[in-house]
Formats: C-alpha cells, structure tokens, sequence
C-alpha cells in the first residue's frame, strides 16, 4: 500500500460541494413507493453533459450526500478525456429522491406549501433507481450503455441491473455492497439516533431555518470517520495538538482531529437536510441485491484494500452473486490508502479498469 496521501482526501467540503449552475429539474408526476407511500408530484433534479447518439448514454448514480453535479464530486472520473468522457458518452446524472438537491425529498414543499418533513414516506433504492428510469424515458433514453457508481450508487447501479435488466449493458460498481451488514446498519443507526435525538428534530417537522444542526453535525463526524482510513488519519494529523505545544486539560478541543471533524460537522449542516439524512441511510440499509439472474448486463465490481466500512469481502459477495447467476464480472482489489473515499479520488488506477470494461 501507498504511503502518500492524496491532500484532496481531506478538502472533502470543497470536492463534494453542490453545484447549481447547470441543474435542471424535471416534474415526473406521482409516485407509489415500495413502502406503500405517495408522493403527488415528484421533480428530479439532473444534469447532462455530451450528446446522446443512441447507444452511449452512461447514468452515474452518485453517493449518499452528493447531488447531480457528477463532473464536480467525481470530477477524476467523469469529464472530457476523462474514463467517463463526456466528449464520448452521453452521461446523465440525477439527484436522488429523498435528496436535498433539487430532488423532491423531506425538505421540499408538501401540496399544502409546507415541507413534507414527518410526511415524507420512508423510500428504498428501488425507488430511487424507478425516478431515474422515468428521468431517462423523458429524456429520449431507452437504454443505457452503462450504470455507473460508488457507495450508495453502486448500490443504485446494482438495482438497475435486475429493475431494468432491458435497459442496462454494463454495470460499474465501485467500494459498495449487495446489502449492508450489521455493522454498517449499526453505524447508519449512532448517525440517525445523534439527529432524532437532537430537541430541534422534533419528529420530523422542524422548521428549515432552525434544523437539528447539532444532530446532523455530530452524524457526518461519525459518517466521516468511516470515509477514511486509520493510516490517512494517522498521516495527516498523528496525535497533535491544535495550536498548541500542550494540552489544556479540559473537554474542548485538544487535537487538530477533533477540530477537523467539527469543522466538517458544522460545514455540512450548511448543505444538507436532517430529515434527507435519515431516509437515505435507512434506503441504504433495506437494499439487497436480489433476483439477479435477471440481470442481463455485464459487471465490473472495485474495491479498495483500506476501505474498511465497505471492504472487499463486500465485493467478492457481489462477484459470487452474478457469477452464480451466470453474469460476466471483473472484480478488483486496488491497493490505496485513502480508506472508502478512494472511490471519489482514484481516477488512475479506477480510470483505466472503467477504461477497459467500457471498451469490450
């Protein structure tokens, strides 16, 4: 494993800040959710980059807290010359339902003019991936030459494969899973708790200028703290103080570590939904990669060496899975250091197996 660590890796506020320029927003009507909720009117937020000839769309699915600015949150992946070219493809990407971002979620204004907050339906990834495809119908794209993501794209990417077994070719998985374990539901479970408890969360129906930030701050430094490997935390800040040559003796801030996971607590809250939080990682929880023999595309599955809350046993289930199914799959263990945010960093080495898998 490399030693050097990518400085980008902690800059994750600027890397994964949204980006409203180019969004578009589409209304896709209403929607009965697997959970047997409704919403009226659904809108998607996306954005599209190239030019569709029939046969080179690719859908890149994005993580739990990025938006539909792909070119800006997987920008080492996703651009012009880049493994996802958009001079080449005619890539889409979409906020997901439940988002924050444009995308009708908790945060958006219920029929009646006030925000669904408690009212918004518990959702899955099946439902997030049946608003993509209803996306993609309005947009002329009958079929897709590739599904692309990480972490919990990854997962919507797998669900394309057996929703829309027609529409899909190709799958790109990247450090995600076929299910979550108890351990990756425990910590889903430590961030929802920090919010719900959290006196402003009052159930749901906080008013949007006064959220439960404290509750959602202390979540993404828990969610943090998995992104990323104890050898990236160790190189980058060890055991020192911040500002200081000795210790104080008090419950403040001691470690430069503690000060930057406050600061991306805090910075957070500035972008996010409470509310988005707890639907999203509860989605995330509930997917299983089931029924897959009707997939009809090929896979090719990543996996990071010191990515330790989505390992790459994680990854060998998804290869048992298609094999046993009698799918094509590559699967790949890259040697990185970043922990679970090589995914967004790595456009090397990740780069030139996309590179490859898309040009079969």
């Amino acid at each position: 494993m490399s030693s050097s660590i990518d400085p980008a890796l902690f800059d994750e506020n600027s890397r994964t800040a949204p980006a409203e320029a180019n969004r578009l927003l589409l209304k896709i009507g209403e929607l009965s959710t697997e959970t047997g909720g409704t919403l009226s009117d659904v809108t998607v937020a996306y954005e599209t980059w190239g030019e569709f000839r029939g046969d080179n769309a690719i859908l890149v699915c994005h993580a739990l807290s990025g938006d539909s600015h792909a070119v800006g949150w997987w920008d080492r992946l996703v651009g012009p010359g880049k493994a996802i070219d958009t001079t080449k493809y005619f890539v889409i990407c979409s906020n997901v339902l439940g988002g924050c971002q444009g995308t009708t979620g908790p945060s958006s204004l219920h029929p009646d003019g006030k925000p669904y907050g408690s009212r918004f339906p518990i959702i899955t990834i099946g439902d997030m991936v049946e608003v993509q495809g209803r996306l993609l119908s309005a947009l002329g794209v009958p079929k897709l030459f590739c599904v692309a993501g990480g972490s919990m794209g990854g997962m919507q990417a797998l669900e394309w494969s057996v929703r829309f077994p027609e529409r899909v070719q190709k799958v790109f998985t990247t450090a995600s899973a076929a299910k979550h374990s108890a351990m990756q539901i425990g910590f889903n479970e430590v961030g929802r708790q920090a919010i719900m408890r959290d006196p402003k969360w009052n159930n749901g129906d906080y008013p949007l200028n006064d959220p439960p930030s404290n509750g959602l701050s202390v979540a993404r430094m828990l969610g943090h703290l998995t992104f990323l490997s104890e050898s990236a935390f160790e190189s980058k800040f060890s055991r020192r103080l911040q500002g200081k040559s000795l210790p104080d003796y008090h419950l403040g801030v001691e470690f430069e570590v503690e000060s930057y996971l406050s600061y991306q607590g805090d910075k957070f809250t500035k972008r996010f939904d409470a509310n988005t939080q707890l639907v999203l990682t509860r989605a995330l929880d509930y997917f299983e990669w089931k029924d897959v023999a009707r997939a009809n595309a090929d896979f090719l599955c990543v996996s990071y060496t010191s990515d330790w809350i989505y390992p790459t046993g994680q990854s060998l289930e998804i290869e048992r899975l298609a094999k046993s199914a009698g799918k094509r799959v590559q699967r790949v263990e890259i040697d990185l250091p970043y922990g679970h945010d090589a995914f967004l960093l790595d456009g090397e080495l990740q780069g030139d197996l996309l590179r490859s898998f898309l040009a079969e």
